[in-house]
């Protein structure tokens, strides 16, 4: 699950145009973090995950590869 996950969380922040410095900057979320999770070496935890699909606007089954809609259900 984590390469897949890498992969969209990698993706999301590439069709944003961000650097992982400004994710943190506007998440608040580590750098270093977000470079683990991005390189598959660590899985964000449930709180981690709400504030990254609230950024990108997408659903937290999208980040986690549970689905291929990004719509978020609300």
């Amino acid at each position: 699950m984590g390469d897949v996950m890498r992969n969209n969380l990698l993706k999301l922040r590439k069709a944003k145009g961000i650097t992982q410095i400004s994710l943190q900057m506007a998440t608040g979320i580590e750098q270093a973090l977000i470079s683990k999770f991005e390189n598959g070496e660590r899985i964000p935890p449930t709180e981690t995950l709400m504030i990254l699909a609230d950024f990108y606007n997408v659903s937290m089954d999208y980040i986690m590869c549970r689905t291929e809609k990004q719509e978020v259900n609300r």
